[in-house]
This record gives structure tokens, sequence and C-alpha cells, in this order.
């Protein structure tokens, strides 16, 4: 204690300029600094309690600095458990892909690594890993090895690596949820009876991973400029991937019990206020004119594959608000009884608001114990309670200037508090509302008619004067040094919407701060194509269900952060995302918006066709556009009667004569009976008729139509079509098959949970998106000695095009042409068989 005592009598307080940590209770503001500034979290505790007294801390006369100890101390100790690298929350700007090293691209890397980690460090024990803060997502734990499972399996798809770290893992945390509906049963892809592995365990998966990336930067020829041809794209993508996630699992933080989090060390919240208040958010109009906008692909940066390709249109005078809409202006909304009032919400945004008995924008905190949104063992926690203190942990800087309020909510008297990333403080009125879909257009409905969201193309025209991408990496955002935005993690939270000047235009925060949702629903854009590596990264999500979000927020980097961004969420998600009001100038009955909407009607299994509801649809005329996921486009009800007609229609149908060669392979080759799958599986059918001969028999296909009616004949019910000349027709299974050990599944891509067949078998090469993102992992699900038998309509894939697919991993057998018949007459199919090396 003499060495306490004689720190703290030379110690000076810091002065209230000083950005230190700062703590109430013990003796004195000054005794508390210097022990949580001097002194390690364990030590921390002991001498507080001998500086305080034992029973001073039994009676709760000083719970914030003892909290705070204690707080560190976990701190430290949750910082040496899982990194497997450094602490920190400096985010480094991407490499320029036209002249960059391995040294950069090392370091960008690990920068990436690092953060991901640091971020986890916030939660207290290792039981919060096992926690699921939104119950429509997974615990924690499978976000925290999701990033490095993604490496492994990109860098096999690549050919950079040929043997995996640990395919248990590279199964168990391959493929998170994107449920349908707010309504979806919590958690269905692994329920709460699912048993995870330990934290231990995947902290040093982790770390062999962090390696093994390091070996293949070292290993790799580095030729430049680094395209989305070569290899090196397969490494980008896992770095930018893990900065996704490095935002999305800050929101599922943001969502934990406040009690569960320490706010780390280096984690800097921004000011509330910059000046004065934000009193008026003034409209801004803007004059008609054309816009383009979409990513070269010779720009030298990382992009995911929505952000290629070329949008023209001419966009109509508008006018926009100056400021994303504040807490502060949302306050109004609520506090006028408008956020309860049906008048102003979508159909598909009121049943949401009632389903989640929503009072409120998700991280306002009120007093009232309201419904809250986690799963599992948190599934009855409120975060709508106020804690003993306003902090959890050490605050960095003073954030005094912000306020809380007392409205009238539905009749109740509510005071709203903010839930920022691990502490609960007084409610930012300039910072932006952060909401999802939903609540931002009732927001718009309530400020007046013709009130909406901006729209992709108005949020390209606001951003103003754009630098040509000739320029290269100078031309983006995210490669400025000094960048006036909010984002790449300089701060750790929102920042007053008018902390940041204004564009040539006058519009604030048009790159970072919050995501903004747009009134577009999300879609490829013109000469859109899928990249192999991550085929199914966004075209599912091109299906009307899923509005566009803009512009970055605070937390995001790297890609994330481009202008060239384009991300999307369903419209009940909540991410650090808000929005402004925008309103047409024209004078017409029927107001042109330039949003894209989705037109095709996309089948749902086990919900069909769900009717499109369509904002202010008699007022407005938006830009119907077909989906750019093929896979959608094909999938429509003639398709189906054209499968079944062909699987059913005939004598010698396809998938008839195709299943029996196939049973005649597999005992020629002798290649084993235990497991076969079938990609393109159709109606049914033909994995149907390999059930005599298969144990168990998986059949695969995209569309979701086909699935269903497969799953119909396999329980032995009727499905009525019509044919191609007009006559309605029934279609039944029918002979000697075993319909339990077949099992139906959509799929969009190949995960590794389907593995371990002893025959593979591929018939929709003529029908699929992305044929190569099929091929590329055959030989990997497939036995060694099992058999690979490949069918096609077409001479495109032959033999000799095939071979540059698969290598050294799959063995040319054969080739056989084989008939069958359609409504066309007799055709032929083209086969080839490959055994697994």
């Amino acid at each position: 204690m003499d060495k306490a005592w004689s720190c703290l009598a030379a110690y000076k307080p810091p002065s209230q300029d000083d950005d230190l940590p700062s703590v109430q209770g013990c003796c004195n503001d000054s005794e508390s600094s210097v022990v949580l500034e001097l002194f390690p979290g364990s030590v921390c505790v002991f001498l507080l309690s001998e500086l305080c007294g034992l029973t001073a801390m039994i009676q709760l006369l000083c719970p914030e600095t003892y909290l705070a100890a204690l707080a560190k101390t976990q701190g430290q100790k949750m910082q040496s458990k899982i990194l497997t690298g450094n602490l920190t929350f400096k985010s480094l700007r991407p490499p320029d892909l036209s002249n960059c090293s391995k040294g950069e691209l090392c370091e960008y890397f690990e920068n990436s690594y690092d953060l991901n980690e640091s971020l986890f460090t916030s939660l207290n024990d290792d039981s919060v890993f096992y926690k699921c803060p939104d119950r429509l997502r997974l615990p924690l734990i499978f976000y925290f090895c999701h990033t490095a499972v993604v490496y492994v399996n990109k860098l096999m798809l690549a050919g950079l690596i040929k043997e995996r770290v640990n395919l248990e893992f590279e199964t168990m945390f391959e493929t998170g949820v994107d449920e349908m509906s707010w309504d979806d049963t919590e958690n269905y892809r692994m329920g709460g009876s699912y048993k995870w592995p330990s934290l231990s365990s995947v902290v040093e998966y982790r770390r062999n991973v962090r390696n093994l990336v390091l070996k293949v930067i070292h290993d790799t020829p580095l030729d430049l400029p680094v395209t989305m041809e070569s290899p090196w794209w397969a490494i980008l993508m896992g770095i930018e991937h893990e900065r996704i996630h490095l935002e999305t699992s800050s929101v599922l933080i943001r969502q934990l019990p406040v009690e569960m989090v320490t706010k780390p060390k280096g984690w800097v919240y921004a000011p509330f206020k910059c000046g004065g208040r934000v009193e008026e958010n003034p409209l801004i109009s803007v004059e008609t004119q054309d816009v383009t906008f979409g990513k070269p692909k010779d720009f030298p940066s990382y992009g995911w594959d929505n952000e290629y390709g070329e949008f023209s249109t001419r966009v109509p005078a508008f006018e926009a608000s100056k400021f994303m809409i504040t807490n502060g202006e949302y306050l109004e909304f609520v506090e006028s009884g408008g956020y309860e009032d049906e008048k102003f919400w979508t159909e598909e945004g009121w049943k949401w608001k009632v389903y989640r008995q929503s009072k409120h924008p998700v991280f306002w905190v009120c007093n009232h114990s309201c419904k809250g949104g986690c799963g599992a063992d948190l599934s009855k926690y409120s975060p709508c309670h106020f804690p003993n203190s306003g902090t959890n942990g050490v605050i960095n800087g003073s954030l005094t200037n912000g306020h809380s309020r007392e409205v009238i909510n539905g009749g109740e008297k509510r005071t709203y508090m903010y839930r920022a990333m691990f502490d609960v403080l007084p409610l930012p009125a300039d910072w932006p509302a952060e909401v999802n879909y939903h609540q931002a257009r009732a927001f718009c409905a309530w400020k007046g008619f013709g009130f909406r969201l901006l729209t992709e193309a108005e949020r390209n025209v606001i951003k103003g004067k754009k630098l040509e991408t000739t320029q290269g990496i100078d031309g983006d955002i995210i490669y400025q040094k000094k960048p006036k935005a909010n984002i790449n993690l300089h701060y750790g939270s929102s920042t007053p919407v008018n902390m940041y000047p204004a564009n040539e235009l006058g519009y604030h925060d048009v790159f970072g701060n919050a995501w903004e949702w747009a009134e577009d629903h999300f879609n490829g854009l013109n000469g859109y194509s899928s990249h192999w590596y991550y085929d199914d990264f966004s075209s599912p999500c091109f299906d009307g269900r899923h509005n566009l979000i803009l512009g970055g927020s605070w937390v995001s980097t790297g890609d994330e952060a481009s202008k060239f961004a384009r991300f999307a969420f369903r419209r009940h998600f909540i991410q650090h995302a808000g929005f402004r009001i925008a309103r047409s100038l024209q004078l017409a009955d029927k107001i042109n918006v330039p949003a894209r909407m989705v037109k095709d009607e996309v089948f749902v299994l086990g919900v069909g066709v769900e009717e499109k509801e369509i904002p202010d649809a008699d007022e407005v005329e938006y830009k119907w556009v077909p989906t750019t996921n093929y896979h959608y486009s094909y999938d429509t009800e003639d398709s189906l009667y054209g499968i079944i007609e062909l699987e059913f229609g005939f004598r010698d149908t396809f998938p008839h004569n195709v299943a029996q060669h196939c049973l005649s392979l597999q005992k020629k080759y002798q290649c084993g009976s235990k497991s076969a799958l079938w990609l393109g599986s159709g109606a049914g059918r033909g994995p149907l008729e390999l059930t005599n001969v298969f144990q168990n028999v998986l059949g695969v296909d995209y569309a979701a139509r086909f699935i269903d009616a497969a799953q119909k004949l396999k329980n032995g019910k009727a499905l009525s079509y019509k044919a191609g000349n007009g006559e309605q027709k029934t279609a039944v299974m029918s002979g000697d098959y075993q319909p339990d050990r077949a099992i139906f599944k959509q799929l969009t891509w190949i995960p590794n949970e389907i593995c371990d067949h002893d025959m593979t078998i591929v018939t929709f090469m003529d029908r699929t998106m992305n044929a190569k993102a099929w091929l590329a992992r055959l030989w990997e699900v497939t036995v060694k000695s099992g058999l690979v038998v490949i069918v096609s309509e077409t001479k495109e894939w032959n033999k000799d095009n095939l071979a540059q697919y698969f290598g050294n991993n799959l063995l040319f057998k054969e080739a056989q042409d084989l008939k069958y018949t359609s409504k066309k007459g007799e055709e032929t199919l083209q086969i080839t068989a490959w055994a697994r090396k």
C-alpha cells in the first residue's frame, strides 16, 4: 500500500481537457483516476478495496470505480485469451492493387484480422460468446470463427492451398442465416441445443488460419495488377469479408445486455455536439440531370460482384434533407404519437412493429422494459432499463453534452437514453437516428405527402462532383489520408450530423456516419455477373425483399467505405443505418421516381409467392426491372411445368435415362453405394430412381419451385401441370423406389456439409448462372475412388472444357452420348464420367 499512496501523493490530476480515463467514486476523482491509469486490473481491484474500504464497496458507496476496475481486469483477461495478434482500432486504407507489395497486402490482412478480434475483446467472459444478441442470428461464437473459415474455403477454391485446416470447423462455421421474415423460427439452422466448440479451440483455429494466410501471401508469386481473375482475389475476398463482419458483429454486440460488455482500450466515442444544436434540417433542391454509376472492372481495388457493371438514368428534379434525420427529429415523431399511428406505416412495416412490440428505435433505451430482440437464454431480456451507471468501463473524453428527454409515448411517460456500443448514454440529439427501413418509411409518411427515402440514382447525384475513375485510387474516398467523413473507425460511434463539412451541393455525410436506406430493391447493375469464388454473395438478395443501403457508416472500413459500396438488408434488419428524406419536384398525376424495383415473382419454400407492397403506388411510378439473378428469373411456373413434363411426360425421359445410366456406371466402376448427390435434381424423379441402389440420395436444386415439387412427389402426392400442347396432365411417382432414402434441398452453392458421396451427378450445367462455381467443388464432395458424372444438353461441357476446371483432382474415365425423348422428339445428351483421385 505504501507504493500506492506514494503514487497518489505525487500524482497530478488531469485537466478537464486531458483525454484520460475518468470515473467517479472512491475517495475522490484523483485517487480513482490514478489507480485506474497506473495499475493493471487485478491490482486495481485490490487497491480500490484498500483505498475505499471493503465496507464502502459492500454499501455501494463507490460502485462506478469498482465496476470500472473489475471491467479493466476482465478486459485484460479477454485480450490475452482471444487475441492472436494485436489490440487495435486503427484501420488501414486498402492497398492499391495496381501497385502494391506483398508487405502491404500482409499488413492489410493482419490489420483486418486484428480489428475483428479486438472487437470481441469487449465481451466480458467466455459465456457471452455463446449468447444470441438477435433471435434471428446465430451466437457470437459463430461470427468470431466464421471469418477465418471463409479464408480457408476461398483459398481452397482458388487452389492456393491443397489441404484444409479443420474440416469440422470449416463445415460448422461456413454459413450463417438470412431469414425470410421477422417472425422466422429462432436459429432455424442451428438451434439452441447445438453444441458449439470451446472458445479456446476457436482461438487456436484462428491462430492457425492467420499463420496459413501469411504463409500463402509469402509463398504465392505476386503479379500486378491484381484483378478478379487472379488467385490473389481470394485472399482479398477473405480480407474484405472479415471487414464486413467487423461491422455486422458490432451491430450484434451492441444489442447485448450492456452488463455483458466493456469498452476496450482505444475505443473512442464522438462528441455529442459540434458547436450549436442542429435546430433545422432544410431541404436542398437538385435540378433534373443524368447520372451514371457502377465500378469499372479495371479499378485497382477489391470490389464485390454487385458493384460492377453500369447503370445510367435521368433523375428528375428533387429535394432532399441537408442532414440525415437526427435522433432529435425522430424524437419529435415519437413524441407526437406518430410512431404509434398505423396510418404512417406500410402494411409490412406495421406487422413488424406489432410483432416486435416496438415503441422506439432499437438503440434507444427507455425505462419501461420494452420487448427485446435477443434470442435463446436472452429471449426475455429487455434492453429498456437504466443501469446504475450511465457508463460501462472507462470513458474517453467528455460525454456530458448529450441529454435525455421525458416524453409521452402511447399515454406513458418515457425517458429516452441511447445505447452506444458499450454504454448507455444520454440521447445524442444531433447524431443520426439509426432505424430500419420500416421505421424510416413511417417517418417519411408522418412528414407529409410526397416524402420518401432517396433512390440510389438520387443518392449518386447528391454525392456532388465526382473524381474520374481514371485517376485511380485517388478517386475513392477510402484512399484519402484525412477524409472529411466519419468512416474507417475514426470514431467508435456516430458523430453529430454537422460535424463534417457539407459538399459543394450543401449536403452533409454523403459518405459515412451511418448507412442510408434507399427506396430501391437490391439488384445487380447492367452487365452483372457473379464471381465463382463467391457465386452467391449478392444474387440471392436480388429478390425484391432486400433494400439497398448506401454511403457507409462510422465502422465501415475497406471496400465497405468505398464510393462504390452497395449493400442490402431485409427491411426489418437493424444496422448502423439511418436515412434522409426526399421529395420529387415534378407536377404530374403520377410522379416518376427513379427507384429500381424487382418485378419478378420470387417463390419461397414454405411461403410461396408473396405480393409485393409498394409504398405510394397510386401516386408514384417506379422503374420495374427484371432481377439480375438468373436463377430467380428461371424459377417460374412455366419452368416448373416444363421440368415436370420433361421428367414424366414421355416414355424415355431425361431423368429416367440418366439415372439408369448412372446406375450402370456405379456397377461398372464399383464406386460404392452409400451416398449419391444429384445437382440439378429438378422435380425429383432422377434422385428417387437411385434409391433402390444408393442408401442415401441428396437432390439439390437452386429452384425453389422444383424442390417443392420434388418433396411432394417423394411423399406420394400427384402434381398437376400444363403440358407443352396446353393439355392439363398429372405426374406421380410410380414403380419401385424408396422415398425415405431421398432428401431434397434448395441450395445456391455446394457447402461443406454435403460431402462424402460415392457418386455426384450434375444435370443443370445448361441452366446455372455460374457453372464454374459448382464445378470447382465437385472433387471435394466426392469420396476418393468415387465418380463424378456430368450431363449436358450441349457440346460445351465436353471432356476438354471440363478438364481445365478439374485439374488433377478428377481423372477422366469415359464419355458417351445418351438418347432421351422430349416434346421436340428424340434428343441427345453428352455424358462424361470422372473418378476422384
